[in-house]
């Protein structure tokens, strides 16, 4: 079985309330699981940070239905519009509080404590780094790379496995001059022809494919069907790893098409 797990971003209330009941439609027609990473807090609206909307958080009912329905849940930042302004450069106690703050907004909304943690826009820093170990998640998927992995950052291990997204998402491929948004399924599908064995990982934003690109993404899933993989919720990947045998790679920052910041990277093995 090779998966390919799917990995969705909640950071709107328009997302949440519109894109993510079409995504739980259609993966389910398709037999998929998912992973949903809501960010809690609150919405910045026109994304500028001065003017906060309501909070996420607050649409108890509305988020308990994506794991009433079978899928997984996480979290992102607590407010993933100042996530990426300031973590690059943020100090520990301020990256603790917007950690911490989705951490106990997850707890009311859903009574457990989450086990994902997934960095708004694949942005990092040393303290989070830090806090996926401390704070007791099962697993992260903060980076973009090839492979499950430990991280190890500035030579120090973190003990949380990352699943890094592995395949270009449609909004990095229809930002490129050469492509209409009609070619990003074919994009896709042959950057995933050749199955890895350790799967892939593709992310999607309800507030993108749930609401612009729902038909761009019926016709991806049923191409990934076609190529012969299980879609899954990323929980699933650590039923077959083994989590004493996996790799250690550093993570460093770069760059990649069609984004304009730079994102948390898996780079060279660890002391190979």
């Amino acid at each position: 079985m090779i998966r390919l797990g799917l990995k969705v971003d909640v950071t709107t209330s328009r997302g949440a309330r519109i894109g993510v009941p079409r995504l739980m439609e259609l993966l389910s027609r398709h037999g998929a699981g998912a992973t949903f990473f809501f960010a809690l807090g609150p919405e910045r609206l026109l994304r500028r940070s001065w003017l906060p909307g309501p909070e996420l958080g607050r649409r108890a009912r509305l988020l308990r239905e994506v794991r009433d329905a079978g899928f997984e849940a996480g979290i992102q930042a607590f407010d993933p519009v100042r996530w990426m302004e300031r973590s690059g450069d943020a100090d520990q106690v301020w990256t603790r509080e917007q950690i911490e703050n989705a951490c106990a907004s997850f707890m009311r909304v859903f009574g457990v404590a989450p086990q994902a943690h997934a960095a708004s826009g694949w942005r990092m820093n040393r303290h989070a780094w830090r806090l996926t170990q401390r704070l007791g998640f099962r697993y992260g998927s903060d980076t973009r790379g090839l492979c499950p992995y430990i991280p190890v950052r500035n030579a120090e291990i973190v003990a949380c496995p990352q699943l890094p997204t592995t395949l270009p998402t449609f909004e990095e491929i229809v930002a490129r001059d050469d492509i209409r948004p009609e070619e990003a399924v074919g994009a896709v599908l042959r950057a995933s022809a050749e199955p890895p064995l350790a799967g892939h990982v593709f992310s999607m934003r309800a507030e993108w494919e749930g609401l612009h690109y729902t038909p761009l993404l019926d016709e991806l899933l049923a191409g990934w069907r076609a190529q012969g993989y299980t879609l899954t919720a990323l929980q699933d990947f650590l039923v077959d790893v083994n989590l004493a045998r996996l790799p250690r790679h550093a993570v460093v920052e770069g760059t990649l098409p069609g984004r304009t910041q730079p994102v948390a990277l898996q780079g060279d093995e660890f002391l190979s």
